[in-house]
C-alpha cells in the first residue's frame, strides 16, 4: 500500500497526533465520554461572546439554544434536555417527531449546528468562562494585534 502525503505547508506541532486521516477517524468515533464532552461543543450567541470574550463552549443540559443549520433552523431558543454524548447528539425541547407506534422521541441536533443563547452558569462553568477567556483579556489590555498604531504611522510617513 503506498500513501500519498499532500504537503501544504502546515507545521506539526506535536508528534504525538496522527496526521493520518483512518487515525483522526478512528480516534474521534472510539473518544471516551470526556473527550466527547469537548468535541461537542458549540458556538456562542454575538451578546455572549462580546460578554464573556470567548467563542465556544462545550454544551450542558439547561443551555438555551437556538438551531442554526438544517431542517429546524431559525426556531425561538429552546431548551437543551439532553445531551446525548455516545450518540454525538443533543436533544432539545419541542424537537420531536412521531413515531409510527404514535410515541413521540426527540431527534438528535449535533451540538456544532446549534448556537448557545444563554448559558447555565454554576461556579465551575464560570471558571471554565474565565480560563478561556484570559488570553483575550491580557491580549485587550497589552493592545491587540502584532503592530502598533504609532508603528503603522511610521511606516506609512516613511
Amino acid at each position: 500500500r503506498t500513501h500519498h502525503v499532500l504537503f501544504l505547508g502546515k507545521m506539526k506541532f506535536n508528534k504525538n497526533v496522527s496526521s493520518s486521516r483512518r487515525k483522526c477517524r478512528k480516534r474521534h468515533f472510539t473518544a471516551p465520554s470526556s473527550v466527547r464532552r469537548k468535541l461537542m461543543s458549540a458556538p456562542l450567541s454575538k451578546e455572549l461572546r462580546q460578554k464573556h470574550s470567548v467563542r465556544s463552549m462545550a454544551v450542558r443540559k439547561d443551555d438555551e439554544v437556538v438551531i442554526t443549520r438544517g431542517h429546524y433552523k431559525g426556531q425561538q431558543p429552546a431548551k437543551i434536555t439532553a445531551v446525548y454524548r455516545k450518540k454525538w447528539v443533543v436533544h432539545i425541547d419541542r424537537i420531536t417527531r412521531e413515531k409510527a407506534n404514535g410515541a413521540t422521541v426527540p431527534i438528535g441536533i449535533h451540538p456544532s449546528k446549534v448556537e448557545i443563547t444563554k448559558l447555565k452558569l454554576d461556579k465551575d462553568r464560570r471558571k471554565i468562562l474565565e480560563r478561556k477567556a484570559r488570553p483575550k483579556l491580557a491580549e485587550k489590555e497589552k493592545g491587540a494585534g502584532k503592530h502598533k498604531e504609532k508603528d503603522v504611522q511610521s511606516m506609512d510617513t516613511s
